[in-house]
């Protein structure tokens, strides 16, 4: 009863905000990239004009009035969230001259109805839909209930808003095919995109090795233009979605090639999305563990079986259970072992009841029964690398949020002391779980 009326409250309050202020707001949707095409978008926009993100995983019925109000969670304190609601209050009050000119939201869809409610506390005037593929499918039933629910984030855009889709996912394609009362940017690496990705290739501090892969650079294509970008730190095809995505938002509202290509040297992936980092023994950790689906695990495996780089000798996939699957996860880890069988000199770890899955798919494909592993823990893991990694190996570690594979990085990082800086889920509220 308490989280329904603050609920109420903080969406009466948000909106209240919203018609004082007036900013612009982007909404972000979709069954992977989100977060990433999220702050990719806040640091393109930033460079021209105020603007706020959500912060954390702040994309629900709470999060995005908190967001929209410029307040953090409360948790269970009653003091705490009357202290947000008199900050509301003050907003609405006394008018805050660095009150952003943009918000940019992610919305977070888990099952049938999410975003009629978040519709009805925002207008935007800009939709970004990043990928519509079967995660949450549980609480749908059907990949095409999953669609019906994303395109409803179109519903509140009037003629001047922009649709921003990826047009590498046949069923946002066909979304906006349909359109007609909006202006869309499709962005992606086809020829039918407005915004486009080319010459794709991976950039090095020193010698072609992997410790030393820096980034991704390629150029974006928009009106006959190729615009160089460098992307620190990326390694895989998702970031460069997440910057097609706010390349789109940035010439939708006015920015110039050259103004996007620098936003974007500062943009970085967050943590646990594809990260570079040192392990123990020598061996270098892919760090992939905030959240997973069939599509974001097959594109972790495609990118690492793509590599071709000197010095990797064994790559030791680390998996845990893809949740929320429903009647599908027979099948949907059944493709992510399938995967795994096909990479060279593969060895396969798995992590719950789920990921046997992808073990029985990968032996069925040829992959040795001795270089398979299925262990009951995350120390039990951790144990296993500690003895077996050596310099060379690469260990690629994934996860949905709730199996924690983030404990694994931890025990396998050549310095322990960096976790805070550069894990998922590091906090007390986590560490407590």
């Amino acid at each position: 009863m308490f989280r329904k009326i603050l609920q109420l409250k903080l969406k009466l309050l948000a909106r209240l905000v919203l018609f004082k202020y007036k900013p612009k707001i982007v909404g972000i949707t979709g069954s992977v990239g989100k977060t990433s095409a999220k702050d990719a978008i806040g640091v393109v926009l930033a460079t021209k004009f105020k603007t706020r993100s959500n912060i954390k995983n702040y994309n629900n019925e709470l999060g995005l009035p908190l967001t929209i109000i410029g307040a953090k969670s409360q948790g269970k304190s009653l003091l705490g969230w009357l202290t947000v609601m008199m900050s509301a209050v003050v907003l609405l009050i006394k008018r805050d001259k660095n009150y952003p000119e943009f918000l940019v939201l992610e919305m977070g869809v888990d099952q049938p109805g999410d975003m009629d409610y978040l519709n009805s506390i925002v207008k935007l005037n800009a939709a970004v839909i990043t990928d519509i593929g079967v995660a949450h499918i549980a609480n749908f039933g059907t990949a095409d209930k999953i669609k019906q629910e994303k395109r409803k984030i179109l519903d509140t855009l009037d003629n001047s808003g922009f649709a921003i889709l990826n047009y590498d996912n046949d069923k946002i394609a066909e979304i906006g095919e349909r359109i007609h009362d909006q202006r869309v940017f499709g962005y992606g690496f086809g020829k039918e995109a407005l915004v486009s990705a080319h010459n794709l290739a991976y950039s090095f501090d020193g010698e072609r090795e992997l410790k030393n892969l820096s980034g991704l650079s390629f150029k974006i294509k928009y009106q006959d233009a190729y615009i160089p970008v460098l992307l620190d730190g990326a390694l895989s095809k998702p970031a460069v979605y997440a910057a097609l995505a706010a390349a789109s938002v940035g010439f939708a509202y006015g920015l110039n090639g050259i103004e996007v290509s620098e936003a974007l040297r500062s943009f970085r992936t967050a943590a646990g999305r594809m990260k570079l980092l040192s392990g123990i023994n020598g061996a270098m950790i892919i760090d992939d563990t905030y959240n997973a689906s069939t599509q974001a695990t097959i594109s972790a495996l495609e990118t690492i079986d793509n590599f071709d780089l000197p010095g990797i000798k064994r790559q030791w996939l680390v998996l845990g259970d893809m949740l929320e699957l429903g009647e599908d996860s027979k099948a949907e880890h059944s493709a992510v072992g399938k995967k795994a069988a096909e990479l060279k000199n593969v060895r396969l770890v798995v992590l719950g009841e789920e990921s046997l899955y992808i073990s029985v798919a990968a032996r069925k494909e040829g992959l040795s029964e001795k270089h398979i592993y299925h262990c009951n823990n995350h120390q039990e893991i951790v144990e296993l690398l500690a003895k077996e990694l050596g310099d060379g190996d690469l260990v690629l570690v994934k996860g949905s949020q709730g199996t924690r594979m983030e404990k694994v990085v931890l025990g396998i990082l050549a310095d322990a002391s960096q976790a805070s800086e550069v894990l998922v889920r590091q906090s007390g509220e986590w560490k407590d779980k």
